[in-house]
């Protein structure tokens, strides 16, 4: 089963990076392969953690499939937890963490895993969707330098 680990230091507050991650109805505008996202429902779990259920379609030339997901939003432990419900995949998780480093820096931690249902869609959009990963860390960061200003 694919799966991506990236880690890097950028120059804004764990908090920002929770916040700007968390903000799931931005990232048709910068995330890649994102072409459109959705948030059917918003809930409180029994930790009282924000839980959304969101469509994400992804789309790459004519390929264009959508999946439902839960993500657990949890700002105390400044961790992002997405869990596949339905859609092309037979497995995917993905996990967000953010460790501070100072006032103005943390660490971004980013995890994913997935399997494609179809072996046939997995050879068209595995490539893509690996280099896309590789991308997600940097377009996070971008988006950050945007919202809260690029710290020198």
């Amino acid at each position: 089963m694919p799966e991506f680990t990236t880690s890097r230091i950028v120059r804004h507050s764990a908090t920002d990076m929770f916040d700007l991650v968390a903000d799931v109805d931005k990232y048709p505008q910068f995330v890649p392969l994102c072409s459109g996202l959705k948030v059917k429902r918003r809930t409180k779990d029994a930790k009282d953690r924000d839980v959304l259920v969101a469509d994400m379609t992804v789309a790459y030339k004519l390929i264009r499939e959508t999946f439902t997901s839960r993500v657990t939003l949890d700002p105390a432990e400044l961790q992002i937890l997405v869990e596949y419900l339905e859609g092309p995949f037979s497995n995917l998780q993905n996990r967000w963490t953010f460790v501070p480093k100072g006032d103005d820096a943390c660490e971004v931690k980013f995890f994913i895993t997935y399997q494609f249902k179809s072996r046939v869609l997995g050879m068209l959009m595995g490539t893509m969707f690996d280099m896309a990963f590789r991308k997600f860390a940097s377009a996070f960061e971008k988006r950050a330098d945007e919202v809260y200003g690029k710290v020198a």
